[in-house]
Protein backbone atom coordinates (compact mmCIF):
# COMPACT_ATOMS: atom_id res chain seq x y z
CA UNK A 1 0.00 0.00 0.00
CA UNK A 2 1.23 3.48 -0.87
CA UNK A 3 0.44 6.14 1.70
CA UNK A 4 0.22 9.69 0.44
CA UNK A 5 2.80 11.83 2.26
CA UNK A 6 1.67 15.41 2.99
CA UNK A 7 3.93 18.17 1.71
CA UNK A 8 4.60 21.54 3.32
CA UNK A 9 2.00 23.78 4.92
CA UNK A 10 -0.63 22.63 2.43
CA UNK A 11 -0.82 19.36 4.36
CA UNK A 12 -2.76 21.20 7.08
CA UNK A 13 -5.29 22.80 4.74
CA UNK A 14 -8.06 20.21 5.15
CA UNK A 15 -7.28 18.52 8.45
CA UNK A 16 -10.61 17.50 10.00
CA UNK A 17 -12.48 17.94 6.70
CA UNK A 18 -14.43 15.17 4.96
CA UNK A 19 -14.85 15.05 1.17
CA UNK A 20 -17.16 13.08 -1.12
CA UNK A 21 -15.69 12.62 -4.62
CA UNK A 22 -17.67 11.12 -7.49
CA UNK A 23 -15.92 9.53 -10.45
CA UNK A 24 -12.94 9.07 -8.15
CA UNK A 25 -11.61 5.79 -9.52
CA UNK A 26 -9.57 7.33 -12.32
CA UNK A 27 -8.55 10.55 -14.03
CA UNK A 28 -9.46 13.93 -12.57
CA UNK A 29 -11.57 12.43 -9.80
CA UNK A 30 -8.73 10.21 -8.64
CA UNK A 31 -6.28 13.12 -8.73
CA UNK A 32 -8.73 15.31 -6.77
CA UNK A 33 -9.17 12.64 -4.09
CA UNK A 34 -5.40 12.30 -3.76
CA UNK A 35 -4.90 16.09 -3.66
CA UNK A 36 -7.44 16.51 -0.85
CA UNK A 37 -6.09 13.55 1.13
CA UNK A 38 -2.56 14.86 0.61
CA UNK A 39 -3.69 18.07 2.29
CA UNK A 40 -5.23 16.32 5.28
CA UNK A 41 -8.82 15.45 4.29
CA UNK A 42 -10.57 12.13 4.68
CA UNK A 43 -12.20 11.19 1.39
CA UNK A 44 -15.04 8.97 0.21
CA UNK A 45 -14.27 7.85 -3.33
CA UNK A 46 -17.55 7.04 -5.09
CA UNK A 47 -17.61 5.48 -8.54
CA UNK A 48 -19.72 3.14 -10.63
CA UNK A 49 -16.46 1.16 -10.92
CA UNK A 50 -16.20 0.00 -7.32
CA UNK A 51 -13.04 -2.02 -7.96
CA UNK A 52 -11.38 1.09 -9.36
CA UNK A 53 -12.54 3.17 -6.41
CA UNK A 54 -11.05 0.57 -4.07
CA UNK A 55 -7.73 0.73 -5.90
CA UNK A 56 -7.61 4.50 -5.49
CA UNK A 57 -8.61 4.26 -1.83
CA UNK A 58 -5.90 1.66 -1.29
CA UNK A 59 -3.29 3.93 -2.81
CA UNK A 60 -4.32 6.79 -0.51
CA UNK A 61 -4.47 4.65 2.62
CA UNK A 62 -6.49 4.94 5.80
CA UNK A 63 -7.75 8.42 4.92
CA UNK A 64 -9.96 7.02 2.13
CA UNK A 65 -12.97 4.76 1.71
CA UNK A 66 -14.44 3.39 -1.53
CA UNK A 67 -18.16 3.42 -2.32
CA UNK A 68 -20.30 2.31 -5.26
CA UNK A 69 -22.49 4.94 -6.92
CA UNK A 70 -24.54 5.46 -10.05
CA UNK A 71 -24.96 9.23 -10.24
CA UNK A 72 -27.93 8.81 -12.61
CA UNK A 73 -30.07 7.25 -9.90
CA UNK A 74 -31.28 9.18 -6.83
CA UNK A 75 -31.44 6.11 -4.52
CA UNK A 76 -27.86 5.21 -5.41
CA UNK A 77 -26.61 8.74 -4.71
CA UNK A 78 -28.55 8.93 -1.45
CA UNK A 79 -27.19 5.56 -0.30
CA UNK A 80 -23.60 6.40 -1.20
CA UNK A 81 -23.75 9.81 0.47
CA UNK A 82 -25.33 8.33 3.60
CA UNK A 83 -22.57 5.72 3.69
CA UNK A 84 -19.96 8.47 3.40
CA UNK A 85 -21.54 10.39 6.28
CA UNK A 86 -21.56 7.29 8.42
CA UNK A 87 -18.02 6.23 7.57
CA UNK A 88 -16.34 9.64 7.65
CA UNK A 89 -18.48 11.08 10.43
CA UNK A 90 -19.81 13.86 8.20
CA UNK A 91 -19.09 15.72 4.97
CA UNK A 92 -17.76 19.21 4.26
CA UNK A 93 -16.78 19.04 0.59
CA UNK A 94 -18.42 17.64 -2.54
CA UNK A 95 -16.40 17.10 -5.71
CA UNK A 96 -19.02 16.22 -8.35
CA UNK A 97 -16.77 14.89 -11.06
CA UNK A 98 -18.38 11.81 -12.62
CA UNK A 99 -18.79 12.30 -16.36
CA UNK A 100 -19.04 10.55 -19.71
CA UNK A 101 -18.65 11.44 -23.37
CA UNK A 102 -19.29 10.09 -26.83
CA UNK A 103 -18.51 11.58 -30.24
CA UNK A 104 -20.78 11.86 -33.24
CA UNK A 105 -21.66 14.48 -35.87
CA UNK A 106 -24.55 16.51 -34.50
CA UNK A 107 -26.98 15.31 -37.17
CA UNK A 108 -26.21 11.68 -36.32
CA UNK A 109 -26.57 11.84 -32.54
CA UNK A 110 -29.11 9.31 -31.33
CA UNK A 111 -31.65 9.86 -28.59
CA UNK A 112 -29.78 7.28 -26.53
CA UNK A 113 -26.45 9.12 -26.82
CA UNK A 114 -28.06 12.44 -25.94
CA UNK A 115 -29.81 10.94 -22.92
CA UNK A 116 -26.68 9.10 -21.74
CA UNK A 117 -24.55 12.25 -21.75
CA UNK A 118 -27.22 14.29 -19.97
CA UNK A 119 -28.07 11.57 -17.47
CA UNK A 120 -24.51 11.43 -16.15
CA UNK A 121 -23.11 14.88 -16.86
CA UNK A 122 -26.13 17.02 -15.99
CA UNK A 123 -28.53 14.88 -13.95
CA UNK A 124 -25.60 13.43 -12.01
CA UNK A 125 -24.47 16.92 -11.04
CA UNK A 126 -28.03 17.86 -10.08
CA UNK A 127 -28.53 14.82 -7.86
CA UNK A 128 -25.16 14.87 -6.11
CA UNK A 129 -25.28 18.64 -5.57
CA UNK A 130 -28.83 18.62 -4.25
CA UNK A 131 -28.31 15.74 -1.85
CA UNK A 132 -25.01 17.08 -0.50
CA UNK A 133 -26.29 20.66 -0.33
CA UNK A 134 -29.24 19.65 1.83
CA UNK A 135 -26.72 18.29 4.33
CA UNK A 136 -24.54 21.40 4.04
CA UNK A 137 -27.52 23.69 4.66
CA UNK A 138 -28.39 21.74 7.79
CA UNK A 139 -24.86 22.08 9.16
CA UNK A 140 -24.44 25.68 8.02
CA UNK A 141 -21.41 25.31 5.77
CA UNK A 142 -20.03 23.39 2.81
CA UNK A 143 -18.16 23.59 -0.46
CA UNK A 144 -19.12 22.17 -3.85
CA UNK A 145 -16.88 21.91 -6.91
CA UNK A 146 -18.38 20.57 -10.13
CA UNK A 147 -16.38 19.32 -13.11
CA UNK A 148 -17.51 21.06 -16.28
CA UNK A 149 -15.25 21.31 -19.36
CA UNK A 150 -13.63 23.50 -21.97
CA UNK A 151 -16.62 22.25 -23.98
CA UNK A 152 -18.82 24.17 -21.51
CA UNK A 153 -17.31 27.40 -22.80
CA UNK A 154 -16.90 26.63 -26.51
CA UNK A 155 -19.09 24.23 -28.47
CA UNK A 156 -16.94 21.38 -29.76
CA UNK A 157 -17.45 19.64 -33.13
CA UNK A 158 -18.62 16.02 -32.76
CA UNK A 159 -19.37 16.79 -29.09
CA UNK A 160 -22.56 18.85 -29.40
CA UNK A 161 -24.45 16.67 -26.92
CA UNK A 162 -21.51 16.60 -24.51
CA UNK A 163 -21.04 20.39 -24.82
CA UNK A 164 -24.73 20.95 -24.16
CA UNK A 165 -24.58 18.81 -21.00
CA UNK A 166 -21.52 20.66 -19.73
CA UNK A 167 -23.02 24.09 -20.49
CA UNK A 168 -25.86 22.89 -18.26
CA UNK A 169 -23.36 22.21 -15.48
CA UNK A 170 -22.12 25.81 -15.61
CA UNK A 171 -25.66 27.22 -15.58
CA UNK A 172 -26.63 25.03 -12.65
CA UNK A 173 -23.45 25.96 -10.77
CA UNK A 174 -24.12 29.68 -11.13
CA UNK A 175 -27.76 29.42 -10.09
CA UNK A 176 -27.05 27.17 -7.12
CA UNK A 177 -24.22 29.44 -5.99
CA UNK A 178 -26.61 32.40 -5.85
CA UNK A 179 -29.18 30.44 -3.85
CA UNK A 180 -26.74 28.99 -1.34
CA UNK A 181 -24.41 31.94 -0.79
CA UNK A 182 -26.60 33.39 2.02
CA UNK A 183 -26.19 30.14 3.98
CA UNK A 184 -22.39 30.00 3.71
CA UNK A 185 -22.13 27.40 0.95
CA UNK A 186 -19.85 28.05 -2.01
CA UNK A 187 -20.41 26.40 -5.40
CA UNK A 188 -17.86 26.56 -8.22
CA UNK A 189 -16.88 24.57 -11.28
CA UNK A 190 -13.65 23.76 -13.08
CA UNK A 191 -13.40 23.68 -16.87
CA UNK A 192 -10.51 21.41 -17.90
CA UNK A 193 -9.10 21.31 -21.42
CA UNK A 194 -7.32 18.45 -23.14
CA UNK A 195 -6.60 16.20 -20.13
CA UNK A 196 -4.68 12.93 -20.36
CA UNK A 197 -7.27 10.45 -19.09
CA UNK A 198 -8.91 7.24 -20.23
CA UNK A 199 -11.78 9.38 -21.53
CA UNK A 200 -9.38 11.38 -23.67
CA UNK A 201 -7.86 8.20 -25.08
CA UNK A 202 -11.28 7.07 -26.24
CA UNK A 203 -12.05 10.50 -27.68
CA UNK A 204 -8.75 10.62 -29.58
CA UNK A 205 -9.57 7.31 -31.26
CA UNK A 206 -13.11 8.45 -32.11
CA UNK A 207 -11.95 11.81 -33.45
CA UNK A 208 -9.23 10.22 -35.56
CA UNK A 209 -11.80 7.94 -37.16
CA UNK A 210 -14.34 10.73 -37.70
CA UNK A 211 -11.76 13.07 -39.25
CA UNK A 212 -9.82 10.43 -41.18
CA UNK A 213 -6.50 11.22 -39.52
CA UNK A 214 -4.20 9.44 -37.07
CA UNK A 215 -4.45 9.53 -33.30
CA UNK A 216 -1.02 11.17 -33.23
CA UNK A 217 -2.33 13.98 -35.44
CA UNK A 218 -5.32 14.49 -33.13
CA UNK A 219 -3.03 14.83 -30.10
CA UNK A 220 -0.70 17.16 -31.99
CA UNK A 221 -3.72 19.32 -32.74
CA UNK A 222 -4.65 19.47 -29.07
CA UNK A 223 -1.15 20.56 -28.13
CA UNK A 224 -1.06 23.13 -30.96
CA UNK A 225 -4.20 24.74 -29.50
CA UNK A 226 -2.65 24.93 -26.03
CA UNK A 227 -0.41 27.96 -25.44
CA UNK A 228 1.41 26.23 -22.58
CA UNK A 229 2.44 23.60 -25.10
CA UNK A 230 1.51 20.24 -23.63
CA UNK A 231 -1.41 18.01 -22.78
CA UNK A 232 -3.01 18.67 -19.43
CA UNK A 233 -2.53 16.29 -16.52
CA UNK A 234 -5.27 15.34 -14.05
CA UNK A 235 -3.11 16.84 -11.31
CA UNK A 236 -3.24 20.23 -13.06
CA UNK A 237 -6.99 20.21 -12.50
CA UNK A 238 -6.86 18.63 -9.05
CA UNK A 239 -4.71 21.41 -7.63
CA UNK A 240 -7.26 24.00 -8.78
CA UNK A 241 -10.07 21.93 -7.28
CA UNK A 242 -8.18 21.84 -3.96
CA UNK A 243 -7.71 25.62 -4.14
CA UNK A 244 -11.44 26.17 -4.73
CA UNK A 245 -12.20 24.05 -1.67
CA UNK A 246 -9.73 25.95 0.49
CA UNK A 247 -9.96 29.06 2.65
CA UNK A 248 -7.86 30.84 0.01
CA UNK A 249 -10.94 30.77 -2.27
CA UNK A 250 -13.31 31.92 0.47
CA UNK A 251 -14.69 34.80 -1.63
CA UNK A 252 -15.20 32.79 -4.82
CA UNK A 253 -18.56 31.33 -5.74
CA UNK A 254 -20.47 30.77 -8.97
CA UNK A 255 -17.27 30.60 -11.00
CA UNK A 256 -16.46 28.27 -13.89
CA UNK A 257 -12.67 28.36 -13.71
CA UNK A 258 -10.74 27.62 -16.89
CA UNK A 259 -7.92 25.12 -16.40
CA UNK A 260 -6.98 24.72 -20.04
CA UNK A 261 -3.37 25.79 -20.44
CA UNK A 262 -4.64 28.86 -22.25
CA UNK A 263 -6.85 27.18 -24.85
CA UNK A 264 -9.70 29.38 -23.64
CA UNK A 265 -8.92 32.67 -21.88
CA UNK A 266 -12.24 34.50 -21.39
Amino acid sequence: MTTIVPHGDKALEFVGKRAFVTGGATGIGRAAAVALADRGAHVAIADIDLAGARRTAGQIGSAAVALAIDVRERPSVEQAFAAALATLGGCDILIANAGVSSMRPALDISDQEWDFNFSVNARGIFLTNQIAARHFVAQGAGVIVNTASLAAKVGAPFLAHYSASKFAVVGWTQALARELAPVNIRVNAVCPGFVQTDMQSREVAWEAQLRGITAEQVIAGYIAQTPLGRLELPEDVADVIAFLCSHAARFMTGQAVNVTGGVYMT
